[in-house]
């Protein structure tokens, strides 16, 4: 009779388990619809167009009275959104770790982001600022809520299934993607038989996304579960809680080591994702409709790609899948640099080429720091780890900027950030993750 009750409980607990992992998953299935519709493939181009309408007869518009060239204002805002993350995002992953109340935080930073997105429908005319402002709520809300819903991976996946919880959640939001791109396809494509303008067209598909952000939050804010864990030494929420996270995190060394070669190639990958629409449209010369069929391919082969990288790792470990895909993206970026103007054929191959990588080296990248965290600080260090994923993300996209406005040329940008990739190979090879691992108090998976 024990014997069946302690069975009754485990498979109690892991139906539990997986209730809570199906809801964990939903997150990324609402919010990823923003980075695609509205980061990748409709605001960059867009926003910049905007611009250009408000700007002055030399090409330049003039926030706060500084000057700026019209084509460089996306990645500016995209960087003082990451600014405004660094701040914020400290604060409440101390909070959600002392409190044990994430699920609030986690709702609070959701909607706001799904408001700003949703409120881009009013983006038209010669509005840039207002689209600049928008753009750095959300995007720096984004960036919260990620960081507090990536903090719950340590705690409802054991080790030997992190690999594969995180590949689905991004295989989950990249099929949110696809799905949420054949319908802006359809309505971009065919927007005067909906009676509306190409611009309103843009500006609906941008709303949309907010909206399908907002309702989907519902899921996982119905099945994640706080846990009150109380954490000693934990620092009191305040100005210095960033300052407080680092020097807690000297301790671990091989954590931050990690981070640094993390913070490194996925400047890189942000900085692809928010700037190849730009790319695509300004430099090669092709439309809003070819962007888009791009986008969604590298959102279908991303599904695949996550789910085939998360099935490597099981085999070879996260790391050496990682390194592999860091060689992948170094080949494809730098192929992009030649590609034709005016020939999507081979933007499209460059979009298949990122999308067997993305996922799985951003999924395989979350699982692996996840073991790297103390118990009882996954948000607090997961907000440093969403500084380098979003966050500290902001080299990459002022370097595109700058470049572009040194030179006029968005192929002299692209091709900048090969570097990106190289030196985030070379400081990962050198990161010995199981003794890192070890350090952090946490249990060694059979293969990492």
């Amino acid at each position: 009779m024990g014997t069946d009750t302690v069975r009754a409980g485990t498979a109690g607990e892991a139906a539990g388990r997986r209730r809570e992992q199906r809801g964990w998953y939903f997150y990324d299935w609402a919010c990823s619809v923003y980075s695609t519709s509205v980061l990748t493939v409709f605001l960059g181009p867009y926003l910049t167009s905007v611009a250009r309408t408000a700007a002055d007869a030399d090409g330049y518009v003039h926030p706060l009275g500084i000057p700026v060239r019209a084509g460089s204002f996306f990645a500016y805002s995209v960087s003082l959104s990451v600014i405004l993350a660094v701040v914020v995002m400290p604060l409440v992953g101390s909070a959600a770790d002392r409190t044990g109340r994430k699920k609030p935080l986690l709702g609070a930073a959701a909607y706001t982001g799904a408001a700003a997105t949703t409120g881009m429908f009013f983006l038209d005319g010669d509005r840039y600022l207002l689209g600049g402002a928008l753009l750095v709520v959300a995007n720096a809300a984004q960036s919260v809520a990620m960081m507090l819903y990536n903090s719950y991976l340590p705690q409802i996946a054991p080790p030997g299934e992190r690999d594969a919880v995180s590949s689905r959640g991004w295989a989950f939001g990249y099929a949110a993607g696809s799905l949420v791109l054949v319908a802006n396809l359809v309505l971009y494509s065919a927007h005067a038989s909906f009676g509306l303008t190409e611009t309103a067209a843009v500006r609906v598909c941008l709303a949309s996304a907010g909206l399908w952000w907002g309702v989907f939050t519902l899921v996982p804010l119905r099945r994640l579960r706080d846990r009150h864990t109380r954490v000693e030494g934990a620092a009191a929420p305040g100005p210095r809680q960033l300052a407080a996270t680092l020097r807690d995190m000297r301790r671990h060394p091989l954590t931050l080591a990690f981070l640094l070669a993390y913070l490194v190639y996925n400047d890189g990958i942000q900085t692809v994702i928010s700037q190849a629409s730009v790319y695509g449209s300004e430099e090669l010369g092709l439309g809003q409709s070819t962007l888009i069929t791009a986008v969604l391919l590298v959102q279908v082969l991303a599904v695949a790609g996550a789910l085939a990288m998360g099935r490597l790792a099981r085999r070879h470990g996260a790391k050496r899948t990682i390194l592999g895909s860091l060689v992948a993206w170094t080949v494809t970026l730098a192929a992009g640099y030649f590609l034709p103007a005016g020939a999507p054929v081979w933007f499209f191959v460059l979009a298949a080429g990122i999308g067997l990588v993305l996922g799985g080296s951003q999924a395989l990248s979350r699982s692996l720091f996840s073991h790297l965290v103390p118990a009882g600080k996954e948000a607090e260090y997961f907000s440093a780890y969403e500084m380098s994923d979003r966050g500290m993300s902001w080299l990459g996209p002022l370097l595109f900027g700058v470049t572009y406005q040194l030179t006029g040329s968005y192929r002299s940008a692209i091709v900048s950030l090969v570097a990106f990739f190289v030196i985030g190979f070379a400081l990962l090879a050198r990161v010995p993750v199981r003794r890192a691992i070890e350090d952090a108090g946490n249990t060694i998976p059979d293969t990492i």
